[in-house]
């Protein structure tokens, strides 16, 4: 089937939906994020456009033919430790170079001078905006595990606001120079699944002013200003454990890290996919019904420190999935209620639901470019579903699924109902390409709890999903996040099927990364899928004396890289970071 309309100009074609999504004349009725036809299933959409929409892009159109761009790609250049023991610098490194994997298909020679873009796109994943003072944070298990808390936890504000304007400053794809149709947002969107963070976030995404701070709102409450040596604390002369492992005394950290900040929005539409840190209070609490947690979000107590041992057993409980509705946590905290030290209180601390989530997407306050709800409708609302379908281009669509298990647990897997809306509306479109998006990966939909408004139905495993994926010829990529590392896997089923799914590191460990996605037809008979890492537009040098706003983003990374415990293997292998991915057309 031919699903490519027409190619503009000689050398690498540009898809004419590329082409009139960069002069801004394609609006979304007729472009990025129109709808799909409703389908009587539960899976929500938006409703067919009325022709009041918004422009596909907002860019100004760049001179044809429209060259790669990859100025501040992975790429170009990349953050890179300096030479030296203890705390470790960051400096200017030499890019990562493009790898042309072909386990699903070879590649054809002259392919560059024939392909044709067909969608190119951004995914931003497992930003974790984190209030950093909330109550129900679990800091404390720092005690048996050095990693559970992270020295660059309060500054993730300014992070993910640098990485918006990393976006913003792409003018074209890396490869193609075709201009970005979008961005999504693969989960993980907050880390406490708190009101305070879904509102940090949806600004930074959208645009505004932005306070990361709660409680007292002339000063930071908690476990960096504590006097606790298990945390590194910044301003202090506390000789904390951090600081003996070589982090720096920065006079005023805690207070700039609180200071209002502004993001300017994402410049192209931006679409909302969920992950079991936006759906479960820490990530993997199914307690939305416990009056007591709920009260301690928003209370005038925070615990911040424990022994080892209780908080060995805790950790063991959560990893093993031995408490998913939070009620041995419940218990334990209140063990604790004599250790807690005072706070104060913030109502805008207290946990957010699913269908808050999709409401305060649906805000207009937080529309920014578009589209509005960000991918999510009012039809969601009505059927209490978190996944939808939309249209990419005129080849292509995607698919944003809620991989979150609502029965607790971090670990994720899909309903029976959404397994059939996925394969009904893969068949509906079979004559269009199709990305699909989620948080979980394939490995990590292990948990089949069931969920508790759905108790009668089944959910279902990763395997089953790459299973249904691979009997549609249409689909080229499953795209996710929740490990926090590049791992790009291609799969091939017996049914004839094939895809890559790629998976990409958060930008909340280091590396800190997000990914450009391009799309191509190479006019031979295969695909290209080509992926390019970018990092956050804060300088790879950090100035302990800036804590500006640009600053203290620069700083975001320097410290994740120096977290004690953190991974060094997020960044992934060669072939996991900037590729050329190649496939047979359906």
């Amino acid at each position: 089937m031919s699903r490519t309309r027409s190619v503009a100009g000689s050398g690498q074609g540009i898809h004419r939906r590329s082409v009139l999504a960069a002069t801004g004349a394609v609006a979304l009725s007729a472009g990025v994020g129109y709808a799909l036809r409703p389908s009587d299933s539960q899976a929500a959409t938006v409703k067919e456009s009325t022709g009041s929409a918004v422009a596909a892009s907002s860019r100004q159109a760049p001179a044809a033919p429209l060259a790669p761009y990859t100025k501040g790609t992975t790429v170009a250049s990349v953050a890179t430790p300096r030479a030296g023991a203890g705390y470790r610098r960051l400096g200017d490194g030499p890019g990562w170079q493009r790898v042309v994997r072909s386990e699903l298909a070879a590649p054809k020679s002259g392919r560059a001078g024939r392909r044709t873009a067909l969608a190119a796109f951004v995914q931003l994943t497992d930003l974790h905006i984190i209030d950093a003072q909330h109550p129900l944070r679990l800091e404390y298990l720092r005690s048996a595990d050095v990693h559970a808390w992270r020295p660059h936890e309060a500054l993730t504000v300014q992070g993910a606001i640098a990485l918006v304007e990393r976006i913003n400053a792409l003018r074209g794809a890396p490869v193609t120079g075709a201009p970005l149709h979008f961005a999504m947002t693969t989960g993980d969107n907050t880390d406490n699944n708190a009101k305070s963070e879904l509102d940090w976030f949806l600004k930074i995404m959208s645009g505004g002013r932005i306070t990361p701070n709660t409680g007292d709102p002339r000063q930071y409450e908690g476990v960096q200003n504590s006097g606790l040596k298990l945390y590194w604390q910044p301003d202090a002369a506390v000789r904390d454990t951090d600081k003996q492992a070589g982090f720096p005394h920065l006079d005023g950290f805690l207070k700039a890290a609180v200071r209002e900040v502004r993001s300017p929005g994402l410049n192209l539409p931006w679409y909302s996919t969920v992950g079991n840190h936006d759906s479960l209070p820490m990530g993997c609490y199914a307690s939305h019904g416990d009056s007591y947690l709920t009260e301690l979000a928003v209370g005038g107590k925070k615990l911040m420190n424990v022994t080892a041992a209780e908080a060995q057993r805790l950790q063991t409980l959560i990893k093993k999935a031995r408490d998913p509705e939070g009620v041995r946590y419940h218990d334990f905290l209140k063990s604790q209620a004599r250790a807690m030290r005072s706070v104060t209180p913030d109502e805008s601390r207290a946990p957010f639901t699913p269908a808050d989530y999709i409401r305060a997407h649906l805000d207009p306050a937080y529309r920014g470019i578009g589209p509005a709800g960000h991918g999510y409708s009012s039809a969601n609302l009505d059927a209490g579903t978190q996944y939808y379908a939309f249209r990419i281009s005129d080849d292509v669509i995607g698919i944003s699924l809620d991989t979150t298990d609502a029965g607790g647990h971090y670990e994720g897997s899909l309903g029976a109902g959404q397994l059939k809306w996925l394969d009904r509306t893969l068949r509906e479109n079979k004559d269009s390409y199709a990305v699909v998006f989620s948080h979980h990966t394939s490995k990590t939909m292990t948990n089949t709890r069931r969920d508790p408004a759905r108790p009668y139905e089944r959910r279902h495993t990763g395997q089953e999903v790459l299973a249904l994926l691979g009997g549609h010829r249409n689909v080229l990529a499953w795209v996710n996040g929740h490990i926090h590392k590049n791992v790009i896997t291609p799969h091939a089923t017996s049914a004839g099927g094939s895809f890559w799914e790629i998976s990409t590191a958060s930008h909340v460990d280091y590396p800190q990364l997000a990914r450009v996605i391009e799309l191509t037809d190479n006019k031979d008979g295969t695909i290209s899928l080509f992926t390019t890492l970018v990092e956050s537009s804060a300088p790879h040098r950090t100035d302990f004396s800036d804590l500006s706003q640009t600053g203290l983003a620069a700083l975001y990374r320097e410290l994740s890289l120096n977290a004690p415990g953190a991974s060094t293997s997020l960044g992934g292998d060669p072939e996991d970071r900037n590729t050329e991915l190649v496939l047979k057309k359906g």
